[in-house]
């Protein structure tokens, strides 16, 4: 799975003139996660604390010069170095306050970047594609540098890695008369290997380049405007010396195909985060309409959207990331996102499983700030970043000192506002050891007290504690019925959501109450917002198209004309007579509310096996089973427009997961169905979606029969200067 935060601003943006440019060269880790050096395009170095989103230091070089490489900083020497008019070295440190009066030389070719890893030695990459490490360079700043690059030749793009056993690589991409090629620099020994990129259609070009270093190989990941996104391997086991000026052929393979809405990608960028997640800014969401900008977190193993937020203003398709936090430029102002990856388990991707249920996780989740998870209350105030003064002030007025064991305690016999103040207390701190069976004692003691005591119910705790993901149903098995007994629908969607394991029992259980529940009630709940968009979009959307989708049409075919259902000796042939009573105007219809409707659809995204679960959908009524297999209906109807096929990004039901629940209820129910006569006309429309399905696919094996046909013909060699050809396919 993957979140994104609540973001803030770390500073304001002053954009170029051209308003293509953010005005920022570079962003740069400095000695921690909390520290970032900002250069911007003209003459600026900034220190910034992020936590507390102010500047610990600035430098500025005169005027009429310019900083034409990013700060880094030097963690061996606790030093900063950075490059002015492509040529000057200057090397300071925080005490500096003028960067004229600090140290600078002058070396004998322009300077493209200096790149410095953590615990390595800065290393300078020059314009013409020479590398030299810092403080040789320094020693002799007259020496000569030797051209690598051909003619015609320049640089991209470029970054540094440290491989496992503390090798260094300084890595680079290349442009030549619209040929890309790898480059890739081992320091000592010093050896050079060069790589030819494959090329994509003709005119488009990369937009942005990604590597990491991952079992002894080098990835390059790699976005092109038409929304591709490919992946390249470079083994460094057999890196040998120098192959000179062959350009080895670099195999790819295409990890993502990102939606395009309209012509190709112009400012976008592609960032890895880890071996299954992807940052990508300036592509559009695919479920959001054009003309709005997201930055969104893509599984690369399951081909979806787990994470998005909308940037407002413009993007400038640029993005870094140090310690879990996104910085991105947009609009005026430069903003920190914190995210959190986490690998998915492989059953989630399984059989039933296979959906967009990606809260899943394998290993217990690292637990995030409770005041930026809790956002399903919509009394929750607005986060405000963390500063010194008021970390210090709350850890001075919490009991952060409490033992797991003492917090246990206290939650059998305190009131609800203390049990909630120690319980986040708790969770808040960063020094604890095993905290998934923490929480699950928490949990079961909380739930334990509830089911015994009507009058205490600790709602935000026990949300905050299903967010950890260190929860499961296996670990407190009576928490989704607590939740339905005290009908907090939010927690039991929370359940639904991140539960892997929850029994068809209590699914089907859930399934009986948010069918049953008023619509009071229902309207009452506050519940995942883009659950809640998701169905919006869907109920507000008309109507209004007829063609063809899916292998079925709302408006019937002339095959159509004679249904047969048997039962009784009864048979129904008169079409007008089946479209008077199963094409009503009703079918466009959501027949729940939008709250109901999205409760059953964490019904339906719920995993389950078919055989244990059918025993339990007996038990439901027939007046409760009409409404669902109307609300599939709705589904169905809905997915077999244009408008709502790519779903990828959204956590939706997918047709085959609607569809494998209107088997379950028949065969649960079909003897009751045929015998309920408000359920003649859903068992027609039924029988006619499975009839439109099976002629889509005899029609797909008549055109798979023509192009094996075509496919199998014999090319005439003398055709002449002009032929024509009379193809019959039988």
């Amino acid at each position: 799975m993957a979140a994104l935060y609540e973001g803030y601003t770390l500073c304001g943006l002053v954009p170029s003139q051209n308003l293509h440019s953010s005005g920022i060269r570079g962003i740069e880790a400095e000695r921690d996660g909390d520290h970032v050096l900002v250069t911007d395009s003209t003459r600026t170095v900034t220190l910034f604390k992020v936590s507390d989103q102010k500047p610990l230091g600035s430098w500025t070089v005169k005027q009429g010069q310019t900083l034409t490489c990013s700060a880094v900083y030097n963690s061996q020497t606790k030093e900063y170095v950075s490059v002015s008019d492509h040529k000057v070295i200057r090397i300071w440190n925080e005490g500096d306050i003028l960067l004229d009066k600090a140290f600078k030389a002058t070396v004998t070719s322009d300077i493209w970047r200096v790149h410095c890893v953590p615990g390595g030695n800065p290393v300078v990459l020059f314009q013409r594609g020479a590398v030299r490490l810092l403080d040789p360079l320094l020693s002799e700043p007259q020496q000569r540098i030797e051209e690598v690059l051909v003619q015609e030749e320049t640089i991209k793009w470029s970054t540094t890695l440290m491989a496992d056993d503390s090798q260094q690589f300084v890595i680079f991409v290349t442009e030549q008369r619209g040929d890309h090629f790898l480059y890739m620099q081992r320091l000592n020994p010093n050896t050079l290997h060069r790589y030819r990129l494959e090329r994509e259609e003709p005119g488009l070009f990369p937009l942005s380049f990604s590597a990491t270093h991952r079992d002894k190989h080098i990835c390059l990941l790699y976005l092109y405007p038409n929304g591709h996104v490919y992946r390249s391997e470079v083994s460094i086991r057999g890196l040998g010396a120098d192959e000179g000026s062959q350009a080895l052929p670099l195999p790819r393979i295409l990890l993502l195909g990102l939606p395009v809405s309209e012509g190709v990608l112009e400012a976008a960028t592609a960032l890895v985060l880890d071996d299954a997640h992807i940052a990508v800014v300036g592509v559009p969401h695919p479920s959001a309409g054009a003309g709005k900008d997201y930055l969104c977190i893509w599984n690369t193993n399951f081909q979806a959207v787990q994470a998005g937020k909308e940037m407002s203003g413009k993007i400038y398709g640029q993005l870094w990331t140090y310690s879990n936090k996104l910085f991105i430029p947009h609009g005026k102002t430069l903003s920190v996102i914190p995210y959190e990856c986490l690998m998915v388990s492989l059953a989630s991707a399984l059989g039933k499983l296979k959906q967009h249920k990606t809260e899943v996780s394998t290993a217990p989740a690292s637990v995030p700030s409770w005041n930026i998870i809790l956002h399903g209350e919509k009394a929750q105030p607005p986060r405000t970043v963390e500063t010194r003064k008021t970390r210090t002030s709350r850890k001075s007025q919490s009991v952060s000192c409490l033992t797991i064991d003492q917090v246990l305690e206290l939650v059998k016999t305190a009131p609800v506002d203390v049990v909630q103040k120690e319980v986040e207390g708790l969770l808040a701190r960063t020094d604890l050891q095993g905290l998934q069976p923490s929480v699950g004692q928490i949990a079961s003691t909380l739930v334990s007290r509830s089911l015994a005591d009507p009058t205490f119910y600790t709602q935000r705790t026990l949300v905050q504690l299903v967010h950890t993901q260190s929860l499961c149903h296996s670990v407190c098995p009576d928490l989704v019925l607590l939740a339905l007994e005290r009908k907090d629908y939010f927690l039991c969607q929370l359940c639904l959501q991140f539960f892997p394991d929850i029994p068809e029992v209590v699914t089907c259980a859930c399934l009986k109450a948010f069918i049953s529940m008023p619509d009071v009630d229902a309207e009452k709940a506050s519940l995942e917002p883009d659950s809640v968009s998701f169905m919006e979009s869907l109920i507000a959307k008309e109507d209004d198209q007829v063609g063809l989708q899916n292998g079925f049409s709302p408006t019937p075919y002339d095959e159509d004309r004679s249904d047969t259902l048997v039962g009784s000796d009864t048979v129904i042939e008169t079409r007008a007579e089946d479209k008077e009573k199963t094409s009503t105007p009703s079918q466009d219809i959501c027949p729940v509310s939008l709250n109901k409707a999205v409760l059953l659809n964490e019904v339906l995204l719920t995993p389950y096996s078919g055989t244990f679960l059918l025993p339990h959908l007996k038990d439901l009524s027939s007046q409760q089973v009409v409404l669902f297999l109307r609300y599939l209906q709705f589904l169905y109807l809905k997915y077999s427009q244009d408008a709502f096929l790519h779903m990828s990004g959204v956590r939706s039901p997918s047709l085959t997961q609607v569809m494998d629940w209107v088997s379950l209820l028949l065969d649960a129910h079909f003897t009751v169905l045929v015998m309920t006569p408000e359920a003649k006309g859903l068992l027609l429309n039924f029988h006619r979606f499975v009839k439109s399905q099976v002629r889509l696919v005899s029609e797909l094996g008549k055109i798979e029969g023509g192009l094996q046909e075509l496919s199998n013909l014999k090319v005439k060699k003398d055709v002449g200067q002009y032929s024509i050809e009379v193809i019959e396919l039988l």
